[in-house]
């Protein structure tokens, strides 16, 4: 004790003065908003959730306007035409009837043969220019043979003898002619030949040729679409360059990248509508449930019970009948309909037990004894201080609900073709998915990154407005 005596200077005794500022704030004070909203921000996966987001908004609204295409506009010179595919195309001349080539019919020729003894053709001629207009070809006559039958492939038959694809059966040996326009696409195809017997067995040899079929359009169809003017200084043979598609055109032709624009608006617009109708209702059911209690909670509770257990797609279905919708209708409204009167019951639940929660607060008791009625508190009290929950429930219901419309579409319950919806899409891309895959990778991977933005997004807002995390940092 003396020794800290003996340590003390008159400054130690000095009166500290009003205006020196001894204690300081280490933080400004910040409103639970504002705070939630720093939180967020700092949240990496958050920002690129929200980013993409705002993206698909701007896509949605935004797009359509800026790539005006008419999305069920069709484009036949470019059917399934891959992202970045060739686009020119050759001037001919346009499409004429062909006749074909046949010779006549000799009665002192060799009788007809078994199929295990008719032989291959010698040679196969391509007679014009090989387009997608059309392939032509010639062959000479097989001796002993009562027809042919010709095949086509996209690959070289090569010794298993896969030749594709039956085109047609000539059923008279003097004709040795064949014009193929069967959906012909730029590229090489493989043409097979085989002589036919009396009794339409096939013979075991063919001959088979490789024909490079390049893009063409006829100058009055060129004229037609716009691509080029009846002032155009263009000649037949010269090429020209088709319409552009940045994500390429699906099995009908049609744009896939104002599809996708279109069918953005279908998809959101039922994954934003329908969540917020059933969380409303699921807000106002479970805060009318918690504030009241006793058996009025009991009974609405137990409704909700009764509500979960009604399977959805049963429901769905009846909704349709109901509305008279049959097949190959969209089912929209029924959709709507079915989401929001059986999806409510899990905001119901995690709202009344924010209310059980809160409803004994001392600001509630104080509000009770100035006279508050119960919808007042409700609305002026309860629902505001449960805001956060609710905001976090509806961003995680969004991305489940687009996932439902994107199944009931693909299946083909809901949104169905033409009006282009994500789901409806992949339904479609489903039947080309091997020969060309962009069909479904597209508006699949649009389902996949919305649905993770959501979900990211959601578990950001989850961390943001959690009043315990305040504490910890």
């Amino acid at each position: 004790m003396t020794n800290i005596v003996e340590n003390l200077t008159p400054l130690d005794f000095k009166r500290v003065s009003k205006k020196k500022k001894t204690t300081s704030i280490s933080r400004p004070s910040l409103s639970y908003w504002e705070d939630a909203w720093i939180r967020l921000m700092s949240n990496k996966r958050s920002l690129v959730s929200l980013s993409i987001i705002i993206f698909l908004i701007f896509f949605t609204l935004l797009g359509p306007i800026i790539w005006n295409v008419d999305p069920s506009g069709q484009d036949l010179d470019q059917l399934s035409s891959p992202p970045g595919a060739d686009r020119g195309a050759i001037l001919v001349e346009a499409y004429m009837p062909w006749d074909g080539l046949s010779i006549t019919k000799n009665n002192s020729s060799e009788g007809l043969k078994d199929f295990y003894d008719l032989g291959a053709t010698e040679y196969i001629n391509v007679e014009g220019f090989p387009s997608t207009q059309y392939v032509r070809l010639s062959w000479n006559k097989i001796i002993g043979a009562s027809g042919y039958r010709i095949y086509r492939n996209k690959f070289d038959p090569g010794s298993d003898n896969s030749l594709g694809l039956p085109m047609a059966d000539i059923l008279t040996a003097e004709e040795i002619s064949f014009e193929d326009r069967l959906n012909l696409e730029p590229g090489e195809y493989w043409y097979s030949i085989a002589a036919l017997d009396s009794l339409g067995r096939e013979s075991n040899q063919y001959k088979k040729i490789a024909v490079r079929v390049s893009r063409a359009i006829s100058i009055p169809e060129a004229i037609e679409k716009g691509i080029i003017t009846q002032t155009s200084q263009v000649a037949i043979g010269d090429t020209i360059y088709l319409k552009f598609h940045p994500l390429g055109t699906d099995y009908l032709g049609r744009d896939m990248l104002s599809r996708l624009m279109h069918g953005a608006r279908v998809s959101l617009f039922i994954g934003v509508l329908a969540p917020i109708f059933f969380v409303i209702l699921g807000v106002f059911y479970g805060s009318i449930a918690g504030f009241i209690g006793g058996k009025v909670d009991q009974f609405l509770m137990r409704f909700a019970d009764f509500v979960v257990a009604l399977p959805f797609l049963l429901f769905m279905i009846l909704f349709k009948i109901a509305f008279g919708i049959g097949p190959g209708e969209s089912g929209v409204i029924p959709m709507l309909l079915a989401l929001v009167l059986l999806s409510w019951p899990a905001t119901a639940r995690l709202v009344r037990g924010q209310i059980l929660q809160i409803r004994g607060e001392g600001y509630i008791l104080a509000s009770q004894l100035l006279g508050a009625k119960t919808y007042f508190l409700i609305l002026r009290h309860m629902i505001p201080n449960t805001i956060g929950v609710i905001l976090v429930t509806l961003t995680f219901a969004i991305p489940s609900v687009i996932f439902v419309e994107a199944f009931l579409s693909f299946i083909g319950m809901g949104v169905v073709p033409p009006t282009p919806s994500w789901g409806s899409m992949c339904n479609e891309g489903l039947q080309t998915m091997l020969n060309h895959p962009h069909e479904i990778i597209f508006p699949a991977s649009l389902i996949s990154i919305t649905v993770l933005a959501f979900n990211l997004l959601g578990d950001g807002l989850r961390d943001a407005l959690d009043a315990k995390m305040r504490s910890k940092e």
